[in-house]
């Protein structure tokens, strides 16, 4: 069976795909900067991003790329040093990905490469009758010029002939982690938090989604190009709430968080999370892909089940 190569095998999504792939009958080989030994299918090879390093053999061995590295955008404040952590981190390992391409041999077939729905810009209105498309220009904030440089640093893929896929990957749910986790927290304790006023637009998808998404990113050929990663029916931030706290079965009490409050605790990481916006998940769906979970009532019934 065909080898797939992984950046940011270790994280929430590419733990999950790796096990996805292994049980389909795969190989893997995750890039590390620590080494360490391999089972069942899984062996880790080293490279170094910031110093432009790889092993060789990852790339020479490799059918698939699937490029997943990034530094956590919620996971600390954004200041001037975070903020370059958060860009370096996609640029400089998608360079050394499209680098070892040119300088090594191999027999790539496709390279799949992550960004963020943060291409895109605030709703214009809420609700927005024009959700956001793939053709759109990326914004001029942070997240946007972020995710405008990290396809940049990968569009020597095409330049060289290998079928390439971008998927701008929406709020990813999973009870493993990640905004679900932080959503759950407040419930413990019979709250359910309201991020400002509650109607900011939601674009989400379930990782065992992602993860099929990817797959048959993989497997089937004719799909290229940019594909917006988002379950078909965003939701607000209060109706994602609501959907949580239903789905938990538990006493709570909706309970707002001002605005200056998230600004005083987040920061400028406030901006995203107060921010609407709709994104279109049509290409998808014309391509045929059968979202297990299309709406947010069957994904939180599904993880909060688990979580219990």
């Amino acid at each position: 069976m065909a080898s797939v190569l992984i950046t940011g095998g270790t994280g929430l999504v590419g733990k999950a795909l790796t096990a996805a792939l292994i049980s389909k009958g795969y190989s893997c080989i995750i890039l590390s900067r620590s080494p360490r030994n391999g089972t069942n299918g899984i062996r880790y090879a080293v490279w170094d991003p910031a110093a432009g390093t790889i092993d060789p053999s990852a790339i020479q061995e490799a059918d698939y790329i699937v490029h997943l590295a990034g530094a956590g955008v919620a996971e600390k404040r954004w200041s001037a040093a975070r903020k370059k952590e958060i860009l370096d981190s996609r640029v400089k390992s998608g360079q050394v990905i499209v680098n070892s391409l040119r300088q090594y041999p191999h027999k790539v077939k496709a390279v799949l490469s992550a960004s963020a729905i943060g291409w895109y810009g605030a709703d214009p209105v809420i609700p927005n009758p024009r959700p956001f498309t793939e053709d759109l220009p990326a914004d001029i904030a942070f997240l946007g010029d972020t995710c405008r440089q990290w396809e940049a640093s990968m569009s020597g893929i095409t330049e060289m002939g290998i079928r390439r896929l971008t998927f701008r990957i929406g709020i990813v749910l999973s009870r493993e982690g990640g905004a679900l986790k932080e959503f759950l927290k407040p419930l413990q304790f019979g709250v359910g938090a309201v991020l400002g006023n509650g109607r900011q637009v939601v674009s989400w998808i379930h990782r065992d989604d992602l993860v099929r998404l990817f797959i048959e990113g993989i497997e089937n050929a004719q799909w290229d190009g940019i594909y917006n990663a988002v379950a078909p029916h965003p939701v607000s931030n209060k109706a994602l709430t609501l959907a949580l706290a239903k789905a938990r079965k538990r006493f709570y009490i909706l309970l707002p968080v001002p605005a200056f409050v998230l600004k005083l605790v987040m920061g400028e990481m406030s901006i995203e999370v107060l921010k609407s916006a709709t994104v279109s998940a049509e290409k998808l769906v014309k391509n045929s892909f059968h979202f297990t979970y299309p709406d947010i009532e069957t994904a939180m019934v599904a993880e909060t089940t688990h979580a219990r």
